[in-house]
């Protein structure tokens, strides 16, 4: 018995060993139980977490990109307590924007899959908005006063002392917009939902856009005192261009001066004309290509430099050629046509534009005083029936350059006017400026100021339109013209584009008779008085290749050349009083898959009247 007794105590305790190791397992679970609600508990914190803050980056975004276009205005309207008051504000909402996700929680989730590059897109998008306003736009409120532009124009001339104060304010905010630009440009949009790729793109756009112009700002700012003769004076040949006498860049360059610079004063001598300069033999080097298109009157003539439309060429053309006739080295070229002239003067307001000596020429034919709505009317029509010497028409047009750049070393006028006329003139093509000085005119080439026909100022599908007269006389007042892109459907991974020019001679049908002849050219060169007579120059985009012309649905013979690598064609027309012509040449092989860009020649007409919107073929 006791035996048995044993033996079955010994079971139960076996048993019981047994239950107590299967009972173990319960404790771990329970825990990790625990840690489950714990964790789960832990998500549900840090996702409403990060739902507040969510929704509070997103108030103070929107809070940034209503303040960004109060700022705009008030630097416009020159609101200086205005714009300061914005810049605070700016500054509150940026800083609070990169707090919201800067904390651990939101970097945890820029980790997590699919949502994750969400979040580090927000946080890229907060982080560059802080930086753009504590780097960029904070400096520039710090030098508000030197950017005041009112202060620009005194009577002792331009004062360099704004723009030397306003350089490294101008530097900082570059740099900070190029840093935020690449670092919302690393982003992929395409993994992003809809609310944050639409307002990363849209943002990208409006820095990209203001990145360039405070680079342009920044490079000004550092460039343009030393060009102004802060450093000692500086002397440039000014063209002043005749558009009524087409040539690519505008006009004939018949009247001739020495524009100089002494810390920012301006005066204006040497005035002469590109006839009195007389031919040049040898002729002036320039490049083969150049010379084959348009012959080797580019560097025989002062009056044809600019047949080519590359600004550079022109200038280091026409520099040489004074230089060799006067023995003066410049420091650079600048070209303005009568219409920039008209900017200008819409800034600085009426000038007098008689002396004793014009006044008795012109016999009271031409006005008193010249405004930016008359201007261009008496430059380039009213002279020719005042004074019919063609020696005084140039030494008049030198004059009126005179007394306005003369009103503006005064100081006359308002300096946000002035910035608004130079601004368009350029953008028009119609002001252009070439230095001598390597490092001064690779910063000229980053922008269309320098009127290059390749480098970085031409977009990859650019196309160009030129004109150059073949009349010999001043008949493109009369001329009205429309340039036309039309792009046709893709084929075999190319594209087509056909660059379409209308023209219209809008002289009297009496004009033989009732113009100057020396307004028609009276036959000289073999175009009948009345008729006007066009080389229509076209540039079509690097790679690409022109293959046909047609003239009023006719196909016509033209001339292929490249320059810089650019196809080019050319065609002649002839318009006789109140016909019109229809050309157009045929661009193939474009690999540019990209929006086309148009560049005409500045003439009478506002550009805006000449360049019409492109256009696009049906495609089935």
């Amino acid at each position: 018995m006791p035996s048995s007794s044993a033996s079955r105590s010994g079971e139960l305790s076996s048993n019981d060993s047994r239950r107590g190791r299967r009972r173990r397992p319960r404790q771990p679970r329970r825990i990790l139980l625990i840690f489950a609600g714990v964790f789960l508990l832990l998500v549900v914190l840090s996702a409403a977490w990060l739902g507040i803050r969510a929704a509070t980056l997103h108030s103070e975004m929107q809070h940034v990109a209503r303040l960004v276009p109060e700022l705009k205005t008030a630097i416009q309207d020159n609101n200086r307590s205005t714009a300061l008051t914005k810049v605070d504000e700016l500054s509150v909402r940026a800083q609070s924007s990169r707090q919201l996700v800067s904390d651990p929680v939101w970097s945890m989730a820029t980790i997590l899959p699919w949502i994750g590059p969400n979040f580090q897109a927000a946080r890229e998008m907060a982080i560059s908005a802080d930086d753009v306003v504590q780097l960029g736009v904070a400096p520039l409120a710090q030098s508000y006063e030197a950017l005041d532009w009112q202060n620009l124009i005194t009577e002792q001339g331009i004062n360099l002392q704004p723009l030397k104060a306003a350089s490294p304010g101008l530097t900082s905010a570059s740099h900070a917009l190029r840093a935020s630009s690449a670092r919302l440009r690393g982003i992929d949009a395409g993994a992003l939902i809809p609310a944050l790729k639409t307002p990363l793109i849209e943002v990208r756009r409006e820095l990209d856009t203001a990145g360039a112009g405070l680079e342009a700002a920044s490079d000004a700012a550092r460039m343009t005192p030393e060009m102004m003769g802060s450093a000692g004076a500086r002397h440039y040949l000014l063209l002043v261009e005749n558009n009524a006498e087409v040539r690519a860049t505008g006009g004939i360059p018949g009247a001739l001066a020495i524009l100089s610079f002494d810390n920012g004063r301006m005066s204006l001598a040497g005035q002469s004309s590109a006839g009195a300069l007389g031919t040049f033999s040898p002729v002036v080097p320039v490049n083969s290509d150049q010379t084959e298109i348009y012959s080797a009157r580019l560097g025989k003539f002062m009056q044809d430099v600019n047949l080519t439309p590359d600004f550079p060429t022109a200038a280091r053309t026409a520099s040489s050629m004074w230089e060799s006739r006067t023995g003066q080295r410049v420091d650079g070229v600048i070209s303005l046509d009568p219409v920039a002239l008209g900017y200008l003067l819409d800034g600085t307001g009426p000038v007098d534009s008689m002396n004793p000596e014009i006044a008795k020429i012109a016999q009271g034919k031409l006005p008193q005083k010249l405004n930016g709505q008359n201007v261009v009317k008496t430059l380039l029509s009213d002279v020719y029936s005042a004074i019919e010497e063609p020696e005084m028409q140039d030494a008049y047009f030198a004059f009126v350059a005179k007394e306005i750049f003369g009103a503006l070393s005064k100081g006359q006028g308002n300096a946000s006017g002035l910035i608004e006329g130079v601004t368009s003139s350029v953008q028009e093509g119609r002001l252009r400026l070439w230095s001598q000085a390597e490092t001064e005119q690779s910063i000229i080439g980053k922008y269309a100021l320098s009127g290059s026909i390749s480098g970085v100022t031409v977009a990859p599908a650019e196309f160009g339109v030129y004109f150059n007269d073949g009349t010999g006389a001043k008949m493109d007042y009369y001329v009205k013209r429309t340039v036309q892109l039309v792009r046709a459907c893709s084929k075999d991974g190319y594209e087509e584009t056909t660059v379409r020019v209308i023209s219209t001679n809008t002289a009297p049908n009496d004009a033989a008779r009732s113009l100057p002849a020396y307004v028609t050219g009276d036959g000289n060169f073999g175009v009948p008085p009345g008729s006007v007579q066009t080389n229509i120059v076209a540039y079509g985009p690097a790679q690409s290749t022109v293959e046909t012309a047609v003239i009023d649905g006719q196909k016509a013979p033209f001339s292929p050349h490249i320059h810089d690598g650019r196809p080019v064609g050319v065609v002649a027309v002839r318009l006789a009083p109140g016909e019109s012509q229809t050309v157009e040449f045929k661009f193939g092989k474009i690999v540019q898959h990209a929006e086309p860009n148009l560049v005409v020649t500045p003439t009478v007409q506002p550009v805006k009247d000449v360049i019409l919107p492109t256009a696009n073929a049906a495609c089935g």
